[in-house]
């Protein structure tokens, strides 16, 4: 049987989004929809002196009237430098720093101006170095369904992918039911990340960062036991 998630593009996303994509087959990538500012498809945070740090894509137009996949990135080597320095200065000192770094760099120097695409080619290297086993959808435009809303176009593409399991962050346990998605012989489930924590540069454990961070700071055999600590429902 198979199960799919379908999700936004973010740039650098927390581990829970990972999780996700350790728990499914085939994980669509919904770039048709409109963008959202000041969400996490082009920006999200790193550690930096003890606190939150948001780093960013700058994008050319960028405006909530445009889909994800019509946005290009300003082509500009500034911002990657700079995000580059300011990472390096954060991490040097982590003990995976190296072999993450060398990742990051890399990324950057993926020579792409469209946002999608840039997005999709970094959330595939990161599932390659954590070990995900997945099926990356590289563009919802071919389903033809923008015109559908919500539970609708999820159930459409569930079914034109011939899957039988459907699985959502819990954040979206108030938006669809799963009774409706029965009736499509559709299963529901909702993926719950658990409390975790890791050692970081500071006594207190500053949750919810980039997975740049997790990966700083966590063994290969540590990243696979926190992929793992989730809950299914």
């Amino acid at each position: 049987m198979t199960t799919i998630a379908i999700m936004q593009p973010y740039f650098f996303p927390y581990l829970g989004y990972f999780q996700l994509l350790a728990s499914v087959d085939r994980f669509v990538i919904l770039d048709d929809v409109n963008m959202i500012n000041r969400g996490w498809v082009n920006r999200n945070r790193i550690l930096v002196n003890g606190e939150a740090h948001t780093i960013s894509i700058p994008l050319i137009g960028n405006s909530q009237n445009k889909l994800i996949c019509e946005l290009s990135i300003f082509d500009e080597s500034k911002w990657r430098e700079k995000t580059l320095k300011t990472i390096t200065q954060s991490y040097s000192r982590a003990p995976y720093f190296r072999s993450v770094m060398s990742l990051i760099e890399e990324i950057f120097g993926y020579n792409e101006s469209s946002l999608d695409k840039f997005l999709l080619h970094s959330l595939g290297k990161f599932v390659d170095y954590l070990g995900i086993s997945v099926e990356i959808i590289s563009s919802s435009r071919k389903y033809g369904n923008n015109h559908l809303r919500a539970q609708d176009r999820i159930i459409d593409i569930c079914q034109k992918e011939q899957s039988q399991n459907y699985v959502n962050p819990i954040g979206g346990v108030d938006l669809y039911s799963k009774e409706s998605f029965a009736k499509h012989e559709l299963c529901l489930h909702f993926l719950k990340m658990r409390e975790i924590e890791y050692k970081q540069f500071q006594s207190k454990h500053l949750p919810f960062l980039s997975i740049v961070d997790v990966c700083m700071f966590n063994s290969s055999k540590e990243l696979t036991a926190l992929l793992a600590e989730k809950e299914l429902c």
